[in-house]
């Protein structure tokens, strides 16, 4: 590890004297009405190579001496064309100006080349305008819910948010909000993200071949940047929905020097409905409702230092009052997170980013009857520190390295409470404490005009520390000694290299063959007997008994654009080998013992073909995307030993998304959607013993449940603006799952009748969610 530094010190050097003839041109690239920065604007030397601004939209761009025309370009806004004459080094900052809401269903939405030319494989940029086109479930949008639409991804359940990413869990993906880890997604249940759609700028889902800055997942990068705020003036946008409202406001704390947003949200279903409750109602008092604030700030100090604070703070909250009962129950649960950012470029070249999070997930429940108390809390807190350098030696090299390092604690469920002056205290499980550390160098290289290549090497490491206590126990699990390591002191160490690879072969300049492969670790697991993010679930790290899960990710692909780039097409195969998956054990019932003792380990692998067709340019927009994919798991504790479908298994995933611009005023979307059932287990016979109904379940995950299929529809009014009014307002009305088809969400089974009588009924029984849903949401913005 002491050689890395100074491999990359001397690579650095022998780069930069290779350049010492040549200029250079850097800056940033933002947005002209706002100030914000634009991630991954194009500037383009015409007729030559390129380079794209990073996430907080530096570039930089070398040439020998001459005079050279570049294009600047970005989605949605108006392409900028400057010719400069390389015969010094040069600092600027390029102001985009968006397009018109006329000129906007007529061109392209994105770089027109970007996924035929990109040597990134795998890797969808969503656009926020796109987001907020699709048809949502009760007026709510959200990005989470989009992306599922993509093909590789899938839904973890009917209107969940949760995601499976190319047969991985949900565990398996990498959420980022502003750098900070987002370990529970989701709303009321999973039903919504936490993500506040005026909130959020950018959004990058990585499905395979992920650089080497990202790692401690298997499956997936979902890389989320928030708005910083407007630089020019202020603004506050908002919307009044069926079960919930937001509001945001921007603006200038110092013009062109600092700026700030502040978004919120929050349901108002508990306060529709209290006043139609009666106080002599036995269940007065219960309700339930969440909310989120995104807030944000960064102050610009020179045009090499700029600093960034943004956090994050959302809760669900469930109270439930029984009177007949006496008994009362209260349930919070959310994510906590702030960043700070301090950007610095050293020079023109070289554009580093030093950032710290912290970062809090918890879930508590507290009940209390009559004078008996009881509380339960679990949840995990992270303190991270990181550093990202960007290099930019030439045209054809763009070099990115780094460091991160975390503290890890993590909570099981602890439980305590008291009757009366009685303090009840059982034997919980204590915390646990890891180190997870990481050293990372990642280069894109333009080999030749054809040959692209991304390549980049990952070191991560982790370590269990103390204090802890190691029991040793007999085969009934009762404990016979134990090993106890001090604070701070190593339990278990792990740790290996990431080596990632993309390659990117140009046939003609609208067709391109890729490649990619690429290990990854994870140290930390989520246990879950759920499809997707509960609040109720766990997240625990490797240990002296739990190994880190480990990947093999392989992907060939061609892509192909058609009719000026008008049309996108691709079609991607992967497979991937994942190694020590975790479930639980046969016949597991939730305790407060330690869960690891519940495990039990083995191997997992999937494969898939993925098609894609995207229309970008003209008044109809969207895409089709078709998934065959099939994602297996084998345990030696499991199902005989023998390989079984993933509960996240599904053969056949369709998505038709298409949007429509009737003229200025009216635009109409529509989704349908069709999966192959759910893999489930289901029990098989039916005895009756000592009076009491047994039943013998089969094989794991040997039968399927109806296939999965919905439409959505929507249009958006947005009223022409008259000359002197200051604010904008659209209606949306949407219609979720217009035909109104049951899908199931799980089977059970009734029984009716007496086995004593010989008459007794056993009948399979689907319960569905979410019949034909209509709702109205009304923005403004001023």
């Amino acid at each position: 590890m002491k050689s890395f530094p100074l491999l990359v010190y001397a690579l650095m050097i022998s780069l930069a004297a290779s350049a010492q003839t040549k200029y250079t041109l850097s800056g940033f690239v933002r947005d002209s009405l706002s100030g914000e920065s634009l991630i991954g604007a194009t500037v383009q030397v015409q007729d030559d190579g390129s380079v794209t601004s990073n996430q907080y939209g530096f570039y930089s761009l070398t040439l020998p001496a001459g005079e050279y025309t570049l294009l600047v370009s970005f989605a949605g806004y108006q392409l900028q064309q400057l010719t400069i004459r390389f015969d010094k080094n040069i600092s600027h900052n390029f102001q985009l100006l968006p397009r018109g809401a006329l000129q906007e269903v007529i061109v392209s939405s994105r770089k027109k080349d970007g996924n035929v030319m990109n040597a990134q494989m795998g890797k969808i940029d969503l656009s926020m305008q796109q987001v907020k086109a699709v048809p949502v479930l009760l007026g709510e949008v959200d990005l989470l819910k989009t992306l599922q639409l993509l093909p590789g991804v899938r839904n973890a359940g009917e209107g969940n948010t949760g995601m499976y990413v190319r047969g991985g869990g949900p565990d398996q993906n990498l959420i980022l909000l502003d750098d900070a880890i987002v370990y529970n997604t989701g709303h009321l249940f999973g039903f919504f993200s936490i993500f506040n759609s005026d909130a959020i700028k950018n959004i990058s889902l990585i499905k395979g071949g992920m650089p080497a800055q990202y790692g401690g997942r298997l499956s997936s990068v979902l890389d989320i940047a928030m708005k910083e705020g407007n630089m020019k003036k202020f603004e506050v946008e908002g919307g009044i929905g069926a079960i919930a409202s937001r509001i945001s406001v921007q603006g200038p704390l110092k013009k062109d020097k600092a700026s700030f947003i502040v978004s919120a949200r929050r349901t108002y279903v508990d306060m529709l409905v209290k006043p139609f409750i009666k106080k002599s109602s036995n269940y007065h008092g219960s309700g339930y409702y969440f909310y989120d604030l995104n807030a944000k700030m960064n102050y610009k100090f020179s045009d090499r230092d700029r600093l960034y604070l943004s956090g994050y703070f959302g809760r669900d909250v469930f109270d439930f009052r029984s009177r007949q009962r006496s008994f009362s129950a209260n349930i919070p649960w959310g994510n906590s997170t702030a960043t700070l950012r301090w950007n610095h470029v050293f020079n023109r070249k070289l554009f580093a980013n030093t950032t710290i999070v912290y970062n809090d997930y918890n879930f508590a429940f507290g009940a209390t009857q009559q004078d008996f108390t009881l509380n339960l809390a679990s949840g995990i807190r992270d303190l991270t520190g990181k550093i990202d350098i960007d290099f930019y030696p030439s045209p054809s090299h763009k070099m990115k390295f780094g460091a991160i390092y975390t503290r890890h604690r993590f909570t099981p469920n602890i439980l305590t409470g008291n009757q009366g002056d009685t303090r009840l205290e059982p034997n919980n499980e204590s915390k646990k404490y890891a180190l997870e550390s990481g050293v990372y160098v990642q280069d894109d290289w333009a080999i030749s005009d054809r040959l692209q290549a991304s390549a980049g090497l990952r070191y991560s490491s982790f370590s269990q520390i103390g204090p802890y206590t190691v029991f040793q126990t007999d085969e009934d699990g009762n404990k016979l000694d134990s090993t106890l390591y001090g604070k701070g002191k190593t339990v278990k160490n792990y740790g290996g290299l990431e080596p990632r690879l993309t390659l990117r072969y140009t046939i003609d300049e609208a067709t391109s063959i890729k490649a990619s492969a690429g290990r990854n670790l994870q140290y930390i697991h989520l246990v879950s007997n759920a499809g997707s993010t509960l609040p109720t679930d766990l997240w625990v790290p490797s240990t002296y008994r739990v190994r880190p899960q480990i990947s093999w990710q392989y992907a060939l692909g061609l892509f192909r654009n058609f009719n000026n780039n008008m049309f996108e097409t691709s079609v991607e195969v992967y497979y991937k080998s994942m190694e020590n998956q975790i479930e639980y054990g046969e016949g597991y019932t939730p305790s407060l013992k330690d869960p690891e003792s519940e495990f039990v380990f083995g191997k997992g692998w999937s494969y898939g073909s993925e098609f894609f067709f995207n229309k970008t340019k003209g008044r109809l927009t969207g895409w089709l995307g078709y998934t065959l994919s099939y994602t297996w798991r084998k345990f030696p504790g499991l199902n005989d030993g023998e390989k079984y479908p993933a509960k996240f298994d599904r053969r056949h995933d369709l998505s038709l998304v298409s949007m429509y611009q009737i003229n200025p005023k009216w635009k109409v979307s529509g989704v349908f959607v069709y999966g192959t059932g759910n893999a489930t287990t289901l029990p098989e016979r039916f005895y009756v013993v000592s009076g009491v109904l047994t039943q013998e379940y089969g094989k794991i995950n040997t039968y399927r449940l109806p296939a999965y299929h919905r439409l959505d529809l929507s249009a958006t009014l947005t009223p022409k603006k008259k000359p002197a009014q200051k604010w904008e307002q659209s209606w949306v009305f949407s219609i979720y799952n217009v035909y109104s088809r049951l899908n199931p969400y799980f089977i059970y089974f009734d029984q009716e009748g007496s086995a004593l009588s010989g008459e007794l009924k056993i009948q399979p029984k689907q319960v569905s969610l979410f019949p034909v849903i209509p709702a109205v949401t009304w923005n403004f913005k001023f």
